[in-house]
């Protein structure tokens, strides 16, 4: 990456450089500690033998059976995506569309996409296509679940083994090591090292001078005065990538608010209303989440009742919490522990899709579970509200702007353009 241009940290707004990183070091924010860079050797080729490597898995764990269950000389087999269309089929439309896109869709064009941008970058071409491609592929990457949905899988098939046979499919086996291979893909992948290579539409831009006004782009990095960016009559984008430029987030504590209490309305009947409804041997019995909880717990399963409560009901309580919080702060112009704060936003960041594991449950009992009234697991409301809360608070995090937190430290900061010449710098661990 360029060394003589200015980046903004993204979570605080402070403008500083970043010298040249040791091989798998990583550049940090000299103010909120957050991560500016990471050095990955020979990123492109890496990820690119990962990628094509993810494609093959992902046809494989889409293609072929995925789990099977025996019960009383009957069995039913399911496939990837028979959760979602089960569930569909049922008219649990909402829970479908999300279990699909998140599952499958999302994870799919993620690895459709970068192969796209990642083959021309290895034969040295441009097309004009790449960073729109690029910016799409980075925009999937927080909706791409299928970690979450293993955690899923492992919940339902300790849930069945106490009733019936479990029997894993070549499917399963593939996503597995797709799931491995994923994380390796992302953790090899250096976004500048493609930025770098695509040329900003500028000609004759002069370096941004210290104290002058700049907008930096939330895809690509890039920082850039109005004056260069480019206009579409309504709005100044990205010379580089072509997003939509702003000074920060529009509308953030607005966006955030309306997705907060959207979230805290369905958080109530997601969990006083039922989930599922388990029918076994001619009898039912509907399951709340803290029901789920209980009967693992008087059942002995005390790890899988820990990772159930921890996902499903401490996790989004914890969230919206997060949430109210810093927005509140913000409100008051908080200049109380601006750090701290910008932790907290991470934590948020980084834990709210792992509520989606009950959701990914039901999902795959109910595609699993379909030996009439022997055996069968139906979706019910509790499920819908529940999903809705996990997309809420996730849409809620992306909203909030963390650079508000430190727009209340200006007055201690000369002028309201701040920049740093240096970082700090770590090696690899």
């Amino acid at each position: 990456m360029s060394h003589t241009t200015p980046s903004e940290c993204l979570e605080c707004g402070l403008l500083q450089r970043i010298p040249p990183l040791p091989p798998g070091g990583k550049a940090l924010c000299v103010r909120c500690d957050g991560v500016l860079h990471r050095d990955r050797p020979d990123s492109l080729n890496r990820t690119l033998a990962l990628t094509i490597a993810g494609i093959v898995l992902f046809i494989i764990a889409n293609t072929y059976p995925f789990l099977a269950l025996e019960l009383q000389g009957q069995s039913t087999h399911t496939n990837l995506i028979s959760g979602a269309l089960d569930l569909y089929q049922a008219g649990d439309w909402p829970i479908a569309m999300v279990v699909f896109f998140t599952s499958i869709l999302a994870p799919g064009l993620q690895l459709t996409l970068l192969s796209l941008v990642l083959v021309p970058l290895s034969l040295k071409r441009m097309p004009t296509w790449l960073p729109r491609l690029f910016r799409w592929m980075r925009t999937l990457v927080p909706w791409g679940m299928m970690d979450v949905f293993m955690v899923g899988i492992l919940v339902a098939t300790v849930k069945l083994a106490s009733m019936a046979s479990v029997v894993p499919g070549t499917a399963l086996f593939a996503l597995v090591i797709l799931i491995f291979v994923l994380a390796a893909a992302q953790a090899s992948l250096d976004p500048e090292e493609v930025w770098s290579r695509v040329p900003p539409s500028m000609h004759g831009v002069r370096p941004l001078q210290p104290g002058e006004a700049h907008l930096t782009c939330d895809v690509c990095d890039l920082v850039v005065r109005p004056s260069d960016a480019v206009s579409d009559g309504r709005r100044l984008r990205c010379p580089r990538c072509a997003d939509v430029l702003h000074r920060r987030k529009p509308e953030s504590l607005q966006r955030t608010w309306a997705f907060l209490i959207a979230a805290v309305i369905c958080y109530v009947p997601a969990n006083l209303l039922p989930i599922m409804t388990v029918t076994s041997l001619g009898q039912s019995q509907s399951d709340t989440i803290f029901s789920g909880v209980t009967y693992m717990v008087n059942a002995g399963m005390w790890p899988l009742a820990l990772v159930i409560f921890t996902a499903s009901i401490f996790v989004p309580i914890l969230k919206l919490c997060i949430l109210a919080f810093l927005l509140g702060s913000v409100h008051r112009r908080s200049a109380w522990r601006p750090r701290e704060r910008t932790r907290l936003y991470r934590i948020v960041e980084a834990i709210g899709r792992w509520s989606m594991v009950d959701v990914y449950v039901v999902a795959i009992l109910v595609a699993l579970v379909r030996l009439g009234n022997l055996a069968s697991v139906q979706a019910e409301p509790g499920a819908i509200f529940f999903c809705a809360v996990v997309v809420l608070t996730m849409l809620a995090a992306m909203s909030f702007d963390p650079r508000l937190i430190w727009d209340a430290m200006e007055q201690n900061h000369v002028g309201n353009r701040r920049r740093a010449d240096s970082v700090v710098i770590r090696g690899a661990p």
